[in-house]
């Protein structure tokens, strides 16, 4: 059985050090498992929370795209795409803010540290803080739930949110769910030894705090800030404290064991924090240089990263339309056209349950999607011009004729005529995929 696993970085930035360590190394890392459904994204919604630059904002979505590809993201195995490109998701984020409470989001750290820094200074506890800070839950909690996702590697300063997505998850599934559980209830992922990354002054390498070291800056850029490192005034010869140093912390998130230890040991034995700089120099070029070739060659050529993108984008609405359709219609949003209809005039049990709901596109287009007996999407056809056409390709499925389902990736299509007129969802995996069209052909008691 797959796993699903989901991350993205803001885009408010040029990456850094403690975004690979923490984030995208592992993330990539666990994309190459065969039994991993990988999801990754540019949340470049959440950048709006932080950032009111859109030249600062664009650079960044560009800049951290070139990233994960240089870096060896497969995006044949993995769904890579930009938050928004996927409309589905902040409509999801509305619906998940009606179910979510307002005295769990007064929890969330984010919040409460900018309620805290205004409470000391003397301003009212509010001052500044705008509503997408304090739903920045609920936005995480839709990016996680949109997807079902079931990993979500995060920094340790994100757990909360992965948590909070889970409680928001489980209301919506015990109001709406019926017996169903809609979403997957996520779990956090952290890479113990260097989930966060200490920056140029010991504290958590950040944006915010303008300490980082860039990921990909030049050979005399990324000398020039590890010479920055702050160290004790120990001199050379005396013997230095490895676990208190944040330089070693830093070397020891790229090293192999044997480097570490020869590290440590040189460090204890009263190695000159200049060379001790130098050593991480050189294996931080050594462990980068050549993803960095790629990276610029993929900042010169921006059209080819949007093409990539927006692939990602649409395999990841294949998966968004029909799921946010169902969520749609798990709480009464649902189109007055709807007619519930039968299969055949010799039904099973588990047909008399199943309709087709016709609905009209915001384009003026006709579609329907059939629902089994529990309501979960089986299909969803494709858009008509007309709503007789519509009409006729649903009366066809339900007239007991020989079902044409063909299997594509991890999905399938319907066809009558030979052409395609209805597609399913995407599956974890090809068990999934022959269950979901043996339960196609159950509910419309079709039998080849």
């Amino acid at each position: 059985m797959t796993t699903r696993i989901l991350t993205g970085i803001t885009t408010t930035g040029t990456p850094h050090l403690g975004n690979y360590a923490g984030a995208i190394r592992p993330a990539i890392a666990a994309s190459r498992d065969p039994q991993a459904d990988s999801f990754y994204f540019l949340a470049d919604y959440h950048a709006l929370i932080k950032c009111d630059d859109p030249a600062r904002i664009q650079r960044s979505r560009m800049e951290i795209a070139a990233t994960w590809l240089a870096l060896g993201l497969d995006t044949d195995k993995a769904t890579f795409y930009r938050q928004s490109d996927i409309p589905e998701i902040p409509e999801l984020c509305w619906l998940l803010t009606c179910v979510a409470g307002k005295g769990l989001l007064n929890r969330a750290h984010a919040y409460k540290a900018s309620v805290d820094k205004n409470v000391e200074v003397g301003e009212d506890p509010d001052a500044g803080v705008t509503m997408g800070l304090f739903s920045y839950p609920v936005l995480m909690a839709a990016d996680i739930l949109m997807f079902n996702a079931q990993k979500v590697p995060v920094g340790r300063d994100q757990i909360q949110h992965v948590e909070m997505a889970r409680d928001i998850g489980q209301r919506f599934n015990h109001l709406f769910g019926k017996g169903r559980e809609l979403f997957v209830l996520p779990e956090a992922v952290i890479e113990e030894n260097v989930a966060t990354l200490p920056g140029l002054d010991g504290r958590k390498m950040s944006k915010s705090y303008d300490n980082t070291i860039p990921l990909f800056g030049s050979s005399k850029q990324l000398k020039d800030a590890v010479a920055r490192i702050v160290t004790d005034s120990r001199a050379p010869g005396e013997p230095k404290d490895a676990d208190s140093s944040h330089l070693f912390s830093l070397y020891q998130a790229f090293a192999t064991p044997e480097q570490q230890a020869g590290f440590r040991a040189d460090l204890e034995g009263g190695l000159a924090w200049g060379e001790a700089k130098n050593r991480l120099y050189q294996l931080l070029e050594d462990t980068l240089g050549e993803a960095r070739e790629r990276y610029n060659t993929l900042i010169a050529k921006p059209a080819d990263l949007e093409d990539i993108l927006l692939a990602g984008a649409a395999k990841a609405r294949r998966i968004a339309t029909p799921f946010l359709g169902e969520l749609r219609e798990a709480v009464g949003l649902r189109s007055f056209r709807e007619q519930v209809q039968v299969a055949g005039s010799e039904k099973k049990k588990a047909a008399k349950s199943a309709r087709f709901v016709s609905f009209r596109d915001e384009d003026g287009s006709f579609r329907f999607r059939l629902l089994d007996a529990s309501g979960e999407q089986l299909l969803l056809s494709k858009s008509f011009a007309d709503g007789k056409t519509a009409g006729q390709a649903s009366k066809r499925l339900q007239s007991g004729e020989t079902l044409d389902v063909r299997s594509e990736g991890l999905g399938f299509t319907v066809w009558i005529d030979n052409q395609a007129v209805a597609s399913s969802p995407e599956f974890a995996d090809a068990m999934a995929l022959e269950v979901a069209i043996a339960r196609l052909r159950e509910t419309l008691a079709v039998q080849d």
